[in-house]
């Protein structure tokens, strides 16, 4: 059973496995995107998105410890120069994983995994939308008022509307 056992080995050994992470996040950060299979993309998500939180505080120490698990000089400076005020006002999520269909030689799921605010396809449709962040739950206060709004213009509808059908009423009483 592998109960508790949360991390992918994807058939390496720790060594092996370190190194390609660590290769493989510093492609990601240098070209922004790039291809993969889904389980090394899943692996790599769980990888690289510390280090981008980490990367929005821009000191010594954070500078270090991003080149502790990238091993790359070129994608630490790209991290904290380009990525980092790109993603400082993002909660979390900085990856995304879509998927491609399969491999042609062994049908493995392949997949593009992508850091979102480089994507610039997906930017021009979010500009359109402009739409603001959802939290769980809505205020009940709101809700109420937006309640009561509907309900006070139709009884002023019915009130004008009665108003206007009880002259006609009078001169037909009046005939």
């Amino acid at each position: 059973m592998r109960h508790r056992r949360t991390i992918n080995h994807l058939g390496r050994k720790s060594a092996d496995r370190k190194a390609m992470m660590a290769n493989m996040a510093s492609s990601l950060i240098l070209h922004k995107r790039i291809t993969t299979t889904k389980a090394k993309a899943r692996a790599l998500r769980s990888y690289v998105e510390p280090i981008i939180t980490k990367s929005k505080d821009d000191s010594t120490h954070s500078r270090r410890d991003a080149f502790s698990y990238l091993e790359n000089k070129n994608a630490v400076s790209e991290l904290f120069r380009e990525v980092a005020p790109r993603i400082a006002s993002r909660p979390g999520g900085y990856t995304r994983i879509l998927k491609m269909g399969n491999r042609i030689g062994d049908a493995a799921e392949m997949c593009i995994i992508e850091l979102v605010d480089f994507n610039e396809n997906m930017l021009a449709g979010e500009g359109a939308k402009a739409k603001a962040t959802r939290r769980r739950r809505s205020p009940k206060k709101k809700t109420a008022e937006a309640a009561a709004a509907p309900v006070e213009a139709t009884a002023a509808a019915t009130d004008t509307a009665a108003g206007e059908s009880a002259p006609e009423e009078e001169t037909e009483a009046k005939e």
